[in-house]
């Protein structure tokens, strides 16, 4: 049998002492691969459970203007999938935190998804989301990761109805993405009267494995009620803009803010 993964032994830690887990997103390479590693620093000396990084692409569809705008500065950086591969085999001798690639499918079939996922967990990749593959179109992808020891996380939506959950929730690793509102990444988050119901169901699905929500949270406040309800929080938008315009003394304040809220 496999050694657990780093992403559910962090979760398993995280369950035994009360607390949920803060997950921030960032680019890779906006503006630049060398910013992304001091934001890599940056998250973890505030207290990041696990980092997902967001792979440049050219059509983003699941990702609100402030994503998008990042993607556009990252590629014209030069930054693709393979790149982000090659920043994480890097930063992998700097951080032990739980590195999970955000890519949509497009760079992953072009690259071969075996060749891929090879890659992936050879650099120190610990899991994929992929928004844009549905579970039900993902068997290749899910056998050569699992090849590969690299966790596979789906999504699952307010609209999802109870077959398509438990078909996210047994095809997940490492934990189920629940998405916590129906629109794009940074839009106003409105948490659903059913976020509660779904996130159990989705634990039950997966015989007791962890749900994280993101999608539209940005401040403490809205990060503690969301993890009142689930295992972890994601949050992307905000902490991309933060980046982008504020100092990093302020990046790292807001941070710490956001995991004393989800702690």
């Amino acid at each position: 049998m496999p050694s657990a993964s780093r992403i559910k032994k962090r979760f398993d830690e995280l369950r035994q002492k009360g607390a949920k887990a803060f997950i921030p997103y960032i680019m890779c390479g906006d503006p630049t691969l060398e910013k992304t590693e001091e934001l890599v620093r940056i998250l973890e000396d505030a207290g990041a459970d696990a980092i997902e990084l967001g792979v440049p692409f050219s059509d983003p569809l699941a990702d609100g203007p402030v994503i998008q705008a990042a993607a556009a500065r990252a590629l014209a950086a030069g930054v693709n999938l393979r790149a982000a591969i090659g920043f994480v085999g890097k930063i992998r001798r700097q951080t032990r935190l739980p590195l999970i690639l955000m890519t949509y499918y497009n760079p992953v079939f072009r690259y071969g998804e075996e060749s891929f996922s090879e890659d992936a967990a050879h650099a120190g990749v610990d899991g994929v989301i992929v928004p844009d593959l549905p579970v039900e179109e993902a068997s290749t992808l899910i056998k050569s990761a699992r090849r590969h020891a690299l966790d596979t996380i789906f999504l699952a939506a307010p609209t999802s109805g109870d077959d398509r959950l438990r078909k996210v929730a047994r095809a997940s690793r490492g934990f189920v993405y629940f998405v916590s509102i129906t629109g794009i990444t940074g839009a106003r988050l409105e948490l659903s009267p059913g976020l509660s119901a779904s996130v159990s169901k989705l634990r039950e699905f997966s015989g007791g494995g962890p749900v994280a929500v993101g999608f539209g949270v940005s401040t403490p406040g809205e990060a503690a009620a969301v993890a009142g309800l689930a295992d972890g929080v994601i949050i992307g938008s905000a902490i991309v803009k933060k980046a982008s315009d504020g100092t990093a003394g302020e990046l790292s304040d807001y941070l710490k803010k956001l995991r004393a809220a989800i702690r």
